[in-house]
């Protein structure tokens, strides 16, 4: 066995020297394949930020002027998913005394939208002003002071039945009540019109048809010229 070494101890150690460098060539091979496997995971991760951020980045948004009642009024640059009730809560929500009544809360925002909220004073005092109450708001022919206000229920009513001519899209544009289709509610936010004289009006109504004229009102029973003079500015036909 001695013998054996000494007489080929050279080609041992060859061989012994082939082994090691084997060996350390597939451990540094191994290293290198789980490092590049590391670096690829952590390229692709890198690249999936990158879409998202570009695909935030492309997110449109709109500018909206919101006044009035809101506790920090200006123009507010927003989301187009947003809608009116968003832009509120951007402007620091609600006051107080704000009414928003006649905001239609659920509409989109646009660019350049004017948005108002008023107040419950300046909703009552207007709603006085043009003999109409909340009743009629109900069915969303609602008053609204400003007519470019963007987030009126009514404005929205009026710039969809431009091209309509019924009774009701009538009332809507002129705010008078209609003595011919008003229901009893309707009747009653007149001035001077109570329960009786407007279940009145719709009796007479329903006997002899529809009125020809506003003057003819004063046919009814209980309504005179007083009255006619109070309400005459706020009907139709």
């Amino acid at each position: 066995m001695l013998y054996f070494f000494k007489r080929y101890q050279k080609y041992l150690l060859i061989l012994f020297c082939a082994i090691i460098i084997f060996v350390g060539v597939y451990v540094y091979n191994k290293s290198n394949t789980i490092t590049t496997s590391n670096d690829e995971k952590l390229t692709v991760t890198e690249e999936e930020k990158e879409t998202n951020n570009d695909d935030d980045s492309t997110s449109e948004t709109v500018f909206v002027d919101i006044k009035g009642a809101v506790n920090a009024p200006g123009v507010y640059e927003l989301d187009t998913k947003k809608r009116i009730i968003d832009a509120i809560n951007t402007a620091g929500g609600l006051t107080d005394n704000a009414n928003t009544i006649n905001i239609n809360l659920s509409k989109k925002i646009e660019d350049e939208m004017f948005i108002i909220i008023y107040t419950k004073e300046e909703i009552e005092n207007y709603m006085k002003k043009q003999d109409v109450s909340e009743i009629v708001c109900a069915s969303y022919e609602c008053v609204c002071p400003d007519s470019n206000n963007d987030g009126c229920y009514k404005n929205d009513a009026n710039k969809t039945s431009s091209n309509t001519s019924s009774s009701n899209d009538e009332v809507k544009v002129t705010g008078k009540v209609s003595i011919n289709t008003a229901s009893k509610e309707e009747l009653m936010t007149l001035s001077g019109i109570g329960e009786a004289k407007a279940g009145a009006i719709i009796e007479y109504r329903e006997k002899n048809g529809n009125f020809a004229s506003i003057e003819d009102i004063k046919n009814v029973s209980g309504i005179g010229d007083a009255i006619f003079e109070k309400i005459k500015d706020n009907i139709t036909i």
